[in-house]
């Protein structure tokens, strides 16, 4: 089996290893397990105190079986160590837009629209990877712009880290700022996390980030025997964290969303401009995450993704199949960095993901202990965070018209909390900056072309729908 693997992923090209690739994949994992419980609950309207029709069990085991799919179609087809899940910022624009949109149009049925949406969004998305556009689009952006997104995606995943430990909080006089209650049990968990992966991946120890997990969930399950909770009654440890009830589960029944996308409703004239917005966020949500981790795993070969014809048709297909299943658009996940962290440069990394949310279906228990409680993996995603600012020393400095737009992205990213947005401004800046300074023939047609659609979609097209 060892020899089969070998030679489908070629490991040993990749300098790689099997047991090297499950522990990536199992990091990747579990740093990204919380959308097996996020994302029910904010398609169903819980997280926001309302119903939007959707069941939530259904919801969660779309969830796991989507993400298998399309991580499994990564893995084999693209043969790329990125893992697939129904994507943040999409599930929001779903619930919160989308939804509430469709009811405003006067559709009975809305969250059925929705999907129906969604797959539309996915087929079109699917005709862009065959026309080769996004092949394009990615061998048009300048290395320094690729430096830029993988360093602009290192900081959003670590400002995200931040906020899930609860370090960085909410202010009302400067939008945010530092916790300072360093005592509290989510700070303690968070740092136990991050000293023990820091201090391992230091030493080079494989494993260091799924580790830190595990010490910082021993610290969970201590602090909330002592009582830390009780004392803390504010805490993420109290509200968030419970123990296992137990080890297996039944998975709960998809039919209730299963097939249940409304494609008459989604093509009509009301509903469009939602196709569009979704095919534009998973567009440059995609290149975005496949150019960030991609630069992280030294897979990029002449400023060339090998192979991205096929990782654009696994994303397209993964979004197509989630909504048959009943979730909303299943991307690439900017997690895949801290297995790609691990060691993880092949497939292989991404069909374990897809193994471990088929038996997340029923091991629920433990995966809701787990990635149920934000502070036990934002440690992998502050140190994955910090590992991806390396390749700010690659950005061409000595060149503005490079650098200006690399540092839009760097910035865009993480402070419009969206990959798509923060990349969205870059090609915008990028574009402009070569053309006012007399070298826009340095730039790809297709950027400025792009530039053009951004600049219409912006002004005439996002503003309308949030």
């Amino acid at each position: 089996m060892t020899e089969v693997l070998d030679r489908y992923f070629k490991l040993k090209e990749s300098n790689s290893t099997v047991r090297r690739e499950v522990l990536a994949g199992a990091t990747t994992f579990v740093t990204m397990a919380y959308i097996i419980f996020v994302q029910p609950a904010v398609l169903s309207g819980k997280m926001f105190g309302f119903e939007t029709g959707m069941d939530f069990g259904a919801v969660m085991t779309a969830t796991c079986l989507g993400a298998a799919i399309a991580s499994a179609i990564m893995g084999i087809y693209a043969r790329y160590p990125i893992a697939q899940a129904p994507g943040m910022g999409q599930n929001f624009f779903f619930a919160l837009t989308a939804i509430p949109a469709a009811t405003a149009a006067g559709f009975s049925n809305a969250w059925e629209t929705a999907l129906g949406v969604v797959f539309v969004s996915g087929v079109l998305f699917l005709l862009v990877s065959s026309f080769k556009i996004r092949e394009t689009l990615l061998n048009a952006l300048s290395p320094s712009m690729k430096h830029g997104i993988a360093v602009g995606i290192g900081l959003f995943i670590a400002f995200i880290g931040l906020q899930n430990a609860g370090l960085i909080v909410k202010s009302p006089a400067t939008g945010v700022t530092l916790n300072h209650h360093f005592l509290s049990p989510d700070l303690m968990v968070f740092f136990v996390g991050v000293i023990v992966a820091v201090s391992l991946h230091a030493r080079r120890i494989p494993g260091s980030v799924l580790l830190g997990i595990m010490a910082a969930t021993v610290l969970a399950c201590i602090l909330k025997v002592a009582g830390a909770s009780d004392v803390y009654p504010e805490s993420k440890l109290a509200t968030m964290f419970q123990f296992a009830s137990g080890v297996f589960a039944t998975p709960p029944s998809i039919s209730p969303a299963l097939f249940k996308m409304d494609l008459g409703n989604a093509l009509s004239t009301a509903m469009l401009p939602f196709v569009l917005v979704f095919l534009f966020m998973v567009l440059f949500d995609t290149v975005g995450t496949l150019v960030g981790v991609s630069e992280q795993a030294g897979l990029i070969e002449g400023n060339e993704l090998p192979r991205a014809r096929q990782a654009f048709t696994s994303d397209a297909l993964g979004t197509t199949i989630g909504a048959c299943l009943g979730t909303s658009t299943v991307t690439a996940y900017i997690e895949s960095a801290a297995g790609v962290e691990q060691g993880g440069r092949t497939g292989l990394t991404a069909v374990t993901v897809a193994i471990l949310f088929l038996l997340a279906l029923f091991l629920s228990p433990i995966v809701a202990m787990i990635g149920g409680y934000p502070p036990l993996t934002a440690p992998a995603l502050v140190l994955v965070g910090a590992m991806m600012f390396k390749g700010v020393g690659k950005i061409d400095w000595s060149d503005f018209t490079e650098a200006f737009p690399a540092f839009v992205v760097m910035v865009g990213i993480p402070f419009s909390y969206s990959i798509g947005d923060g990349l969205a401004l870059g090609i915008l800046s990028y574009s402009v900056v070569k053309l006012l300074s007399g070298r826009h023939k340095d730039v790809h047609w297709v950027v400025h072309l792009l530039a053009s659609v951004l600049l219409l979609y912006f002004a005439f097209v996002r503003s309308k729908v949030g």
